[in-house]
C-alpha cells in the first residue's frame, strides 16, 4: 500500500527529465540513418536490400551487447557505465559524417561498421533506464516514469525529424551525423554532473527517500554492489529463461519493436518512394505520427498507474493499455487502401499512438526484475526485443525488393502487433516480481500457469 505524503520531494522528477533527454538523443541518433537514407542511397548507388542491411547494422551489435551491458550496469552501477555509453555512441555517430569522403565500396563497409559500433555502445541505455526507474520510483509511479522515458523515442522523431530533414535538404546527409554526435558528447558530461543513486543525491530529502523506499523503490540497488560479492551471476540467466511470464514478455517486446523499427528505418523511405514526397516534406510528415506516439506513450503509463491506484491488480493495470494500444497500431494496414496523403498520415498517426499506448514493456521489466540483477534482466529483455532491429529492416528490404512496393511490408508490421497481443493474453499470465535461487544447483522457480485475463 502506498504511503502518502503531502510533499515527499521532487528530485526523482529531475532524474526522470534526464532519462527523457538522454533517450531522446539516443533515438535521434538511431533515426539519423533513416532521414539520411534516401539521399545516402542515391549518393552511394545502393539498392533496397543493401540499405536494409545498413539499417540493421545497429541492431546486430545492440542485441549482442545487451547481456554484457546489463552485467556491467549491475557490476559497476548506472551512472558511470551509462555516461561512457553516451560518449562512445555519440563519437561513433559523429564519425559517420565523414564516410562520404571515401570511395563507395569503402564507404558502405565503414558506414555498416560505425552503425554496428553505435549499436554496441547504446546497449546499456534502456537496461540503465529501467534500473534507474526501479531505484528512484515507487511501484505506483513506475508505469508513468517508464512511459515517460520510453515516449522519448517518439519525441525524438517529432523534434529531430524536421530538423534533420532540413539539414539534409540544405547541407547534405553527412551533416546530420556530425550534428547529433556533438550534441551527445556534450550531454555525456552533463549526465555525470546530474545523476546519482537515491541515497547519494545531494539534494534529496529524508522524506522523499523514505517515500521512495517504503513504496517499492529499490534505493540501495547500487550500494549493494559495493563491498560484497552479491553481484550478477551468469547462471541467473537460465532461471530467467525458464520463467514463462518473462518469455511471454520477451516475445511481445520483439513484436512491439518490430513496429518501432519500421518507423525508425523504412518509414521516411516509404513516404519518399511510395508516396512521392520530398525528403524535406517527409521529415516534417514523419514528425506527426511521432507526436501522436509521444502522447500515447505518456498516456499509457498514466492510465496504467491510475488503474493500479484504483485497486486493480498489477496484471490488469499493465495489460489493458498494452492490448488496446496494440490493436490500434494495426490500423497502419489501412494505408494500403487509401491514396490521400492526409489519410495515410492519419492512419499512421493512429497506429503510432496505439503503439505508444501499449509500449509498457519497460514498466513490466521494472515490476518483475529480480533486485540483484535488474540490469541483467533488462538486458535480456532488450536482447529479445531488439532482435527485431535486425530482422525488421532486412525482411522489409526483401519484401520491397520482391514486390516493388510497401504493401506487404505494412501487413508484416501490423501482424507483429497481433502476435504481441496473443503473447500478453495467453503466455504471460500474472505479472509479478521474479525470485531467484542463488544456488546454481537449485531448481528455477516453478512456472506459473498462463492467464487469459488482462
Amino acid at each position: 500500500m502506498t504511503t502518502k505524503s503531502d510533499n515527499p520531494g521532487r528530485v526523482r522528477y529531475l532524474i526522470l527529465l534526464m532519462l527523457f533527454i538522454v533517450t531522446t538523443i539516443n533515438y535521434a541518433d538511431r533515426a539519423t540513418i533513416s532521414i539520411a537514407g534516401p539521399s545516402l542511397q542515391k549518393d552511394l548507388g545502393i539498392d533496397a536490400v543493401t540499405l536494409g542491411y545498413i539499417f540493421s547494422a545497429f541492431g546486430w551489435a545492440y542485441v549482442l551487447g545487451q547481456v554484457p551491458g546489463g552485467w556491467l550496469l549491475d557490476r559497476f552501477g548506472s551512472k558511470k557505465v551509462y555516461a561512457f555509453s553516451i560518449f562512445t555512441w555519440s563519437l561513433f555517430t559523429l564519425l559517420q559524417g565523414f564516410v562520404g569522403h571515401m570511395p563507395v565500396a569503402y564507404a558502405v563497409v565503414t558506414l555498416f561498421t560505425l552503425r554496428f559500433l553505435v549499436g554496441f555502445a547504446e546497449a546499456p541505455s534502456f537496461p540503465g533506464n529501467a534500473r534507474i526507474v526501479a531505484a528512484w520510483f515507487p511501484t505506483a509511479e513506475r508505469g508513468t516514469a517508464s512511459a515517460v522515458f520510453n515516449s522519448a523515442q517518439y519525441f525524438a522523431t517529432a523534434l529531430f525529424a524536421p530538423i534533420m530533414g532540413w539539414v539534409v535538404y540544405q547541407f547534405g546527409w553527412q551533416h546530420v551525423f556530425t550534428m547529433m554526435g556533438v550534441v551527445g558528447i556534450i550531454f555525456s558530461g552533463i549526465w555525470l554532473k546530474t545523476i546519482y543513486n537515491p541515497k547519494e543525491h545531494p539534494s534529496i530529502t529524508p522524506t522523499e527517500l523514505a517515500y521512495i523506499e517504503q513504496n517499492g523503490g529499490l534505493v540501495d540497488m547500487d550500494q549493494a554492489r559495493k563491498g560484497d560479492n552479491s553481484g550478477p551471476k551468469w547462471h541467473y540467466i537460465k532461471q530467467l529463461l525458464s520463467n514463462r511470464m518473462l518469455m511471454g514478455v520477451y516475445l511481445a517486446q520483439y513484436c512491439i519493436n518490430g513496429i518501432t523499427y519500421f518507423f525508425l528505418t523504412w518509414f521516411p523511405v516509404y513516404l519518399v518512394q511510395e508516396r512521392g514526397m520530398s525528403i524535406l516534406k517527409a521529415g516534417f510528415i514523419a514528425s506527426l505520427p511521432a507526436i501522436c506516439g509521444f502522447i500515447g506513450g505518456v498516456l499509457g503509463g498514466v492510465i496504467s498507474d491510475y488503474l493500479l491506484r484504483k485497486g486493480h491488480s498489477l496484471t490488469f493495470a499493465r495489460k489493458l493499455p498494452i492490448v488496446v494500444g496494440l490493436l490500434m497500431s494495426t490500423s497502419m494496414v489501412f494505408c494500403n487502401y487509401v491514396s490521400a496523403e492526409w489519410m495515410v498520415v492519419g492512419f499512421m498517426a493512429l497506429a503510432f499512438f496505439g503503439k505508444g499506448l501499449g509500449a509498457l514493456g519497460w514498466a513490466v521489466v521494472a515490476d518483475t526484475s529480480p533486485k540483484q540483477i535488474a540490469g541483467l534482466s533488462g538486458g535480456l529483455f532488450n536482447t529479445f526485443g531488439n532482435i527485431a532491429s535486425i530482422t525488421t529492416p532486412i525482411v522489409i528490404g526483401y519484401i520491397i525488393s520482391a514486390t516493388g512496393s510497401f504493401k506487404w511490408a505494412l501487413v508484416y508490421v501490423g501482424a507483429n502487433a497481433l502476435v504481441a497481443i496473443f503473447s500478453y493474453l495467453v503466455i504471460v499470465g500474472k505479472i509479478q516480481r521474479v525470485e531467484l535461487n542463488s544456488d546454481d544447483s537449485s531448481k528455477p522457480q516453478p512456472l506459473h500457469k498462463p492467464s487469459l485475463s488482462v
